[in-house]
């Protein structure tokens, strides 16, 4: 059997265009971990090793001896977090990082089950002693109807991408349905000039 290749089979969700289009995002499986604070902070760090080293010890199972129901050779998923602000940084008229609030998470194929979430938190545990595997959640999420486009460049950036989703939604009869917004990170930050970045921005919407 073939290796099942994200960035291949699952372009719709994962390399749209850099013009705002809608997609139906469906229901998915995914390791969680919230956090709050600066993303340049060395505990941000810490939740994506976390995410990264559980979603591994899923993948490298095989090599174990162990073959769980239902497995396939796969890419592991990117990473992806959830983007809100606290009370406090509600009420600025700029983005202010420190009172950021997010859920960060990597998709899971959909084999993966309870017991095998387990199994990935064990392994982790026996290699990198940590209070934050206990806050790690194995969640069913469905976004729904969204709008997506990919960014390419600085994350600081990113509010001229977000003015152009807006634009597009009110030329398609579409609002936002919530102040929150969902990052998808395709290119890694550690070995991509910043002007390279690609970062698919996406945010739910609904009909008008």
């Amino acid at each position: 059997m073939s290796k099942f290749e994200w960035r291949k089979q699952l372009k719709d969700l994962y390399l749209p265009k850099k013009q705002p289009s809608t997609i139906e995002v469906p229901e998915m499986k995914f390791f969680t971990l919230e956090g709050k604070g600066n993303p340049n902070s060395e505990p941000f760090k810490e939740h994506i090793e976390i995410l990264y080293g559980l979603s591994y010890a899923i993948k490298m199972m095989p090599k174990k001896g162990l073959t769980p129901e239902g497995y396939f050779d796969y890419t592991v998923f990117p990473l992806e977090g959830h983007w809100d602000l606290d009370e406090k940084g509600r009420k600025l008229d700029y983005l202010n990082k420190d009172h950021l609030v997010y859920k960060l998470m990597i998709r899971q194929p959909d084999f993966v089950t309870e017991e095998l979430f387990q199994y990935a938190l064990e392994s982790v545990k026996q290699k990198k002693a940590t209070t934050l595997l206990d806050a790690v959640q194995f969640e069913t999420i469905t976004e729904g109807l969204c709008v997506q486009t990919m960014h390419i460049g600085s994350y600081d950036n990113e509010s001229e991408t977000f003015n152009r989703m807006e634009q597009y939604c009110s030329q398609n009869n579409l609002k936002r349905a919530e102040k929150t917004h969902k990052e998808i990170y395709i290119s890694d930050a550690r070995r991509t000039a910043t002007e390279k970045l690609k970062t698919v921005l996406r945010f739910k919407v609904t009909d008008i």
